[in-house]
């Protein structure tokens, strides 16, 4: 597998990421089934911004049968990848879970080229990407505006943009999303509960909104958890 450092600076919260290990189970039993929602019928250049430690990777590789056993392989890319093959690249800034996103690759046989970068500036060439995926990504960067700038900017046009978010709730349990999230983005690697993150998606006029859906998991106080698709408009 290769790695492409485009020079940010580096970012690491141990801590975070051994509580997000201990979390892991629990994702995969209640995220699970949306994981695998948007992991499907994967084709093409695949970015997944904010990889963290490869939580989305299982499902890829039951969706696309992308893995094999024994060490992975190297990415296939440029004019000698297969039409059909995914190319899977996994943007994360933080180092420990980059680096655990690693082995959970090499255990599953997935082929991926990992980047140390930030959301808000993908190393892609404009119009370079079939789909994007983030996955309880939005809450925690630090400029979202600009990270769904740069997801507008790499996707070719009628690219998807796939997420899996937690956003701010309503009333009383929304004011306590707000009072609790100082703490909270201090040993969350950065998380907002409150970010009304699918709204700024929605207002966006470079995307069409086609799937969204409000799933019944709950895990609190990052909850509710909604997952969609938007498409990325064709100007020309």
């Amino acid at each position: 597998m290769a790695s492409d450092r485009s020079g940010t600076d580096e970012l690491d919260h141990p801590l975070f990421s051994r509580l997000y290990r201990v979390f892991d189970p629990i994702d995969r039993r209640t995220l699970g089934p949306q994981r695998r929602e948007i992991a499907r019928e994967l084709t093409g250049r695949v970015v997944d911004v904010g990889a963290g430690d490869g939580a989305m990777f299982p499902f890829v590789v039951e969706a696309t049968g992308a893995g094999q056993a024994g060490p992975a392989r190297e990415s296939v890319v440029g004019a000698d990848a297969p039409t059909d093959a995914v190319e899977y690249h996994a943007v994360e800034p933080d180092r420990t879970m980059r680096r655990r996103a690693r082995s959970r690759a090499t255990e599953l046989g997935l082929p991926v080229e990992f980047h140390d970068a930030r959301a808000e500036t993908l190393p892609f060439a404009d119009d370079s990407v079939d789909v994007v995926i983030s996955s309880l990504v939005f809450c925690s960067i630090a400029e979202p505006g600009v990270a769904l700038d740069e997801v507008a900017r790499v996707l070719r046009p009628n690219g998807e943009f796939r997420f899996l978010e937690h956003v701010g709730g309503t009333g009383y349990y929304r004011r306590l999303q707000e009072g609790l999230t100082p703490v909270w983005k201090r040993v969350a690697g950065g998380c907002h509960l409150d970010r009304d993150t699918v709204d700024r998606f929605d207002a966006d006029d470079r995307f069409e909104l086609t799937e969204f859906v409000r799933t019944d998991v709950r895990l609190y106080p990052a909850a509710p958890i909604v997952r969609g698709t938007l498409r990325r408009v064709d100007d020309g």
